[in-house]
């Protein structure tokens, strides 16, 4: 069996596994967290990825709780720059300095540790204030509170402009087999520069996972059904999960991917993907082939 591969990124000395926890489908009145983000990091995950806007800061608390005593063991991977409104209605968005710097003492509390692994910018416009976002993580950094930050954001403009302007060491971006957006001109960016990238939405909102045909980010039922079903039918020595994700974390432009887990049974399905043998040359080329895959329209 191949066994779970891990990169490094810049600033962090800590090996990041190929598959990572992403702890957003968790719930706090769940049963048996703890349990499996410590089966997960038993089983070599390494990176843990959460937000204060989950659960409006229960998903961050729930974390840090099971983490007691593994702090050292993992990455920690937290985000920043929505905030809920005092009524609980709803979030802003707010990428100002102040809250950036205000905000991460409360998720530090949350997630009982006095430092952030890596800290992520929660989204981004063309329009946001950059240079007092940059500001604010350069701040954190300086102060210990986070080893170093980066980007979350499906956005070519947004991201073109923090590579050029900042010192991000990562970007979380939406990336799939039904998403192939990023392969037009992020991803090389990003590899250019050596700025990891943190891939989420490996399964298409649960399509590449069994879920029923729904549209898909301008693909119709019919669309997505009948691209899932030829991803089904070659390569049938592998799962379509697997075929999923490993199409994903076998791109050299990525350093892992974060996958949703909520259930044993997810985590050992994820597990047994991170663990299977990687695509040939000749399995990546059959799998692209099935569809053109898809550009931008926006924000470019």
């Amino acid at each position: 069996m191949y066994n779970m591969q891990y990169k490094i990124l810049n600033k962090i000395n800590h090996k990041i596994s190929e598959v990572s926890f992403g702890c957003m489908s968790l719930q706090s009145t769940s049963a048996g967290n703890d349990i499996l983000i410590n089966r997960a990091i038993d089983e070599g995950i390494t990176l843990f990825d959460t937000a204060d806007l989950y659960e409006k800061g229960e998903n961050e608390r729930l974390l840090g709780t099971a983490l007691k005593g593994r702090r050292k063991d993992i990455i920690l991977s937290a985000k920043v720059g929505n905030r809920w409104r005092d009524d609980g209605s709803g979030w802003d968005w707010c990428p100002t300095k102040k809250h950036i710097l205000t905000a991460v003492d409360e998720s530090l509390k949350r997630l009982q540790t006095d430092y952030i692994d890596l800290y992520l910018l929660h989204g981004g416009t063309i329009d946001d204030p950059m240079d007092e976002t940059i500001e604010a993580f350069e701040r954190l950094q300086e102060q210990g509170k986070i080893v170093s930050y980066g980007l979350s954001s499906i956005r070519p403009n947004v991201i073109r402009e923090y590579v050029a302007r900042s010192g991000i060491v990562a970007v979380m971006t939406q990336y799939s087999l039904l998403d192939r957006r990023p392969e037009e001109e992020t991803l090389s960016l990003l590899e250019q520069n050596n700025i990891g990238v943190l891939a989420r939405g490996t399964v298409a909102g649960g399509l590449l996972a069994g879920k029923p045909a729904k549209e898909y980010l301008g693909l119709k039922i019919a669309e997505t059904d009948a691209i899932v079903k030829k991803i089904n039918a070659i390569l049938p020595e592998r799962n379509l999960g697997e075929k999923a994700l490993r199409y994903v974390v076998d791109n050299c432009s990525v350093t892992t991917a974060v996958v949703g887990i909520r259930t044993t049974e997810q985590l050992t399905d994820t597990i047994a993907a991170a663990n299977s043998t990687p695509l040939s040359h000749r399995e990546r080329e059959a799998l692209q082939a099935i569809w053109q895959g898809n550009l931008y329209e926006a924000h470019r």
